[in-house]
């Protein structure tokens, strides 16, 4: 599984020119997952990201966690997070886990994001053709894959 992460201001995601989801201050992640992540890929990931202490305190010090903030999140399924470019111009996606495998994964990890926050996360359509908007806020943007955990 492997996420980007990015602290924003705000976000939104729109499908067929209606916006669909929308948040404030917090996170966007963009989520990509393979054939072989599992559960216990959902619950690292999701206590990763609900720890990173990537939110200014009152020194302006990355020192704090969405939680502390009261932050929100948005989270994006996105399978091109797995493309591979070795040969030639045109990316394959091979390595993205194929649809009934990677939405109900998908569903897991927002349903963990919301037990562990408290707060249900906003959500894209999942195998839509989305538009995202964001404020990177920093810019802050980290990538975590749950296989690179050493």
């Amino acid at each position: 599984m492997r996420a980007v992460i990015q602290r924003v201001k705000h976000a939104s995601v729109t499908v067929n020119e209606e916006k669909v989801a929308d948040i404030g201050q917090g996170m966007m992640i963009l989520l990509g997952i393979e054939d072989n992540d599992n559960q216990e890929d959902i619950e690292w990931l999701c206590k990763k990201i609900t720890s990173l202490r990537i939110f200014d305190d009152e020194d302006g010090v990355m020192n704090l966690p969405i939680g502390t903030i009261g932050g929100e999140m948005l989270i994006i399924s996105q399978f091109t997070l797995y493309a591979s470019t070795r040969k030639g111009n045109r990316p394959s996606y091979i390595r993205a886990a194929k649809p009934e495998i990677s939405k109900p994964l998908y569903e897991d990890f927002c349903k963990v994001i919301e037990t562990m926050t408290g707060k249900k996360p906003a959500t894209g359509i999942f195998g839509a053709d989305m538009k995202c908007e964001l404020l990177n806020d920093g810019p802050v943007t980290i990538i975590i894959d749950t296989k690179l955990k050493e």
